[in-house]
């Protein structure tokens, strides 16, 4: 399995943040927003990685992560001319996918918890039909929403309903077979011009190959798109790494634990950034594996 790591899109929600910058390149605390996501698909065994972004930002996103070797990953670059949808990711990756399974992750999600490296981890393991999440959220209406029967069982998958049927959103977050590129094909556009993640599930939900796993409290996600959640995202992960002394979403950290580099190749990769409390921390996990 492959990843897609979807990086474009103009950020209007973070204006005037954004008017100069990616918003998957803003700071959530200590690092570049695009790291956490990038570490969930670590967590989850992926070491080959698509990166799209806009025409206008590919040359930072390239200066930023490089070609994925200095955390024993491969890195590709592609291009997504305009935000035409999540499910355009399928079209642009299709050669990098190389008609097998797929793990799409959205740039601007964050992920942290103890249950989800197992769940991502069974989902790359066997990779059969289309694999989603759900999660409890306040304001349902403001994401895709699952609709459940009084099994909880799936019936649909509703994008920002003005009456949600259910309070469990749809992270960014997605695993698939080797049909997720056909099924991408034949799908058309919506009524606002875009090919919809929802459209895509909803052909899985109806061939009956569509599973929908609940998050539980243990993992928390958080959507890093608006000004407050950006905030919030970063005074979370603060919290966290001031409490535990760990790193939230760190790819050295992740590739070191994950055996993809050894203990003096993070310690090269610490070395430039020894002046920050980043950079200590990873020194003190290559001198001491704690």
């Amino acid at each position: 399995m492959r990843a897609i790591l979807l990086a474009g899109g103009a950020g209007t929600r973070l204006h005037p943040l954004t008017l100069a910058v990616s918003k998957q390149l803003m700071p959530v605390y200590n690092k570049p927003m695009v790291y956490y996501p990038l570490s969930t698909v670590m967590q989850a065994g992926l070491r080959d990685v698509l990166i799209v972004t806009t025409p206008e930002e590919g040359p930072r996103f390239r200066a930023l992560l490089g070609t994925g070797a200095q955390w024993g990953m491969a890195f590709t670059y592609a291009e997504q001319p305009s935000p035409d949808g999540l499910a355009q990711a399928f079209l642009i990756g299709a050669a990098f996918l190389q008609g097998g399974p797929a793990c799409l992750v959205l740039g601007d999600n964050l992920f942290h918890g103890t249950e989800l490296a197992a769940l991502t981890r069974a989902c790359v393991a066997d990779p059969a039909g289309a694999t989603i999440f759900g999660t409890v959220v306040a304001h349902p209406e403001r994401y895709g929403v699952l609709a459940l029967d009084a099994a909880g069982r799936v019936t649909a998958i509703v994008e920002k309903p003005e009456t949600p049927p259910s309070h469990f959103a749809v992270p960014g977050l997605y695993f698939y077979d080797d049909t997720v590129v056909t099924r991408a094909h034949a799908l058309r556009p919506s009524a606002r011009g875009e090919l919809e993640i929802t459209d895509l599930h909803a052909g899985y939900l109806r061939d009956g190959r569509l599973t929908a796993h609940r998050l539980g409290a243990a993992t928390t996600w958080m959507d890093t798109g608006t000004h407050q959640s950006l905030l919030e995202a970063a005074n979370f992960i603060e919290a966290i790494e001031t409490r535990t002394g760990l790193l939230v979403g760190s790819p050295e950290e992740t590739a070191f634990r994950q055996g993809w580099i050894d203990a003096a190749q993070l310690e090269a990769l610490a070395a430039p950034l020894a002046k920050s409390p980043y950079g200590e921390r990873l020194l003190t996990l290559a001198r001491t594996g704690r």
